[in-house]
C-alpha cells in the first residue's frame, strides 16, 4: 500500500499517480485504458480493461501430486477445489501409476465439471477448463438451474397424478445437470470476488453471498427430488401397493411444496417480498398432511415395511424442499433490505 497525492490539472480536473508496479504487472502503457470501479463503501477500484486483458494471457496452472494408493474421493475433491479456485488447467502427477480406479474417478469429474482431458499418459493427466469468463452471466446461469429444477418438479407431480413411471425416470438425468450448474456457478462467483471486471457486469460482494445460499438451496431441491423420485420408482417397480387417500396426500402435499420452492426462486430473482412470508408458513399446512397422513390404517397391506419405510422418505423430502423454499424466501427479504 502506498499514498498517493491529489494533484491538480487544469481548473477543475484532479489527478493521482498509479504505481510503477501495478502499470508493469498488467503491461500498461500510455494511451491504454483502465476502469474505475466506485464501490458501496466509497472506495475506489482501478484495474485493466477487458480490452486490455486480453493482451495478456491469465491462464492459472496448478499441479497435484497424486499418491498410488490415494483414494478416488480424495482425488474428486481435489479436482473439484482447484476448478471451484478458477484454476484453467489442473495438471495431475502420479508418484507412480494412475490406478483404474484412479482414471475412471478422474473421468467422472469431467463429466460434472466444465473441463476436457487434453493430455494423458500413464503418470500424468492434464484436464483444461473450458469457460470464456467473457461471455459467462452468473443470472442467467441461475435461471437456467432453476429451469431444469422447476421441470423436474412438474415432472415428478405429472407422473404421480398420472401413474406414469416413465415420466418420473426421466427426472434422474436432470439431476447431473444441476450439480454441473452448481459447480460453474460457485467457480464463477469466486471468480468475481477477485475479478472486478466480472463483479462490475453482474453483482457487488453481498449479491454474491446471498446467490450463493441461493445456488446451494437448488441444489438441495435437485437432491431432494432426485431422491423422491428414486422412491416412488421403486414402490412402483416392486408393485407396492399405495392406499389411495396416503398417495392423494402426497400428491397434495407436494403441490404446495413444489409452488412454494417456484414461488421463492421467483420472488428472488425479481426481488418481491410480496409472497416470502406465505411461503414461509406454509410449513404448517405440510405439517398438518403429515400428521393426517401418519393417522391412516395400514392393515392388511403386503410390504407394509417397504411402503412405510419408502412413503416417510417421500415425505421427509417434500418437507426439506419447502424448507429450501423457506430459507430462499428468507433472504429475498434480507436481500431487499440491503444497503
Amino acid at each position: 500500500m502506498s499514498l498517493r497525492k491529489i494533484m491538480a490539472l487544469g481548473r477543475s480536473s484532479k489527478v493521482i499517480s498509479l504505481p510503477r508496479e501495478f502499470l508493469e504487472s498488467n503491461d500498461l502503457k500510455r494511451g491504454d485504458y483502465v476502469t474505475v470501479y466506485f464501490q458501496p463503501d466509497l472506495t475506489l477500484v482501478v484495474y485493466p480493461t477487458s480490452e486490455t486483458n486480453e493482451k495478456k494471457s491469465f491462464k492459472r496452472e496448478i499441479s497435484i501430486s497424486i499418491s498410488t494408493d490415494e483414494t478416488k474421493h480424495s482425488i474428486i475433491r481435489k479436482i473439484t477445489g482447484c476448478y471451484l479456485n478458477g484454476y484453467d488447467e489442473i495438471n495431475l502427477l502420479s508418484q507412480g501409476i494412475f490406478s483404474v480406479e484412479q482414471q475412471i474417478a478422474i473421468r467422472s469429474v469431467v463429466k460434472y465439471l466444465y473441463t476436457r482431458i487434453v493430455e494423458s499418459t500413464a503418470n500424468k493427466i492434464v484436464l483444461q477448463v473450458f469457460i470464456d469468463k467473457s461471455n459467462t452471466s452468473i443470472l442467467s446461469g441461475v435461471k437456467r438451474m432453476y429451469i431444469i429444477t422447476s421441470a423436474m418438479c412438474r415432472d415428478i407431480l405429472k407422473g404421480m397424478e398420472e401413474k406414469n413411471i416413465q415420466i418420473i425416470k426421466s427426472v434422474m438425468h436432470l439431476e447431473e445437470d444441476v450439480d454441473q450448474f452448481k459447480y460453474y456457478l460457485i467457480r464463477m462467483i469466486k471468480s468475481a470476488s477477485v475479478n472486478y471486471d466480472l463483479r462490475a457486469r453482474e453483482m457487488d460482494l453481498i449479491d454474491s453471498l446471498d446467490y450463493q445460499v441461493l445456488i446451494h438451496r437448488m441444489e438441495r431441491v435437485a437432491d431432494h427430488l432426485y431422491i423422491m423420485a428414486q422412491k416412488i420408482i421403486t414402490l412402483f417397480d416392486e408393485n407396492v401397493f399405495i392406499p389411495i387417500d396416503v398417495f392423494k396426500l402426497l400428491i397434495r402435499s407436494a403441490k404446495i411444496s413444489f409452488r412454494s420452492y417456484e414461488d421463492a426462486v421467483e420472488s428472488f430473482l425479481s426481488m418481491s417480498v410480496e409472497k416470502t412470508n406465505e411461503i414461509i408458513n406454509r410449513q404448517k399446512e405440510i405439517d398438518k398432511i403429515d400428521d393426517t397422513i401418519s393417522q391412516l390404517q395400514y392393515n392388511g397391506i403386503k410390504d407394509i415395511n417397504v411402503l412405510l419405510y419408502d412413503i416417510c422418505i417421500i415425505r421427509d423430502r417434500i418437507k426439506r424442499i419447502l424448507e429450501c423454499a423457506a430459507d430462499i424466501a428468507e433472504i429475498t427479504i434480507d436481500h431487499s433490505y440491503k444497503l
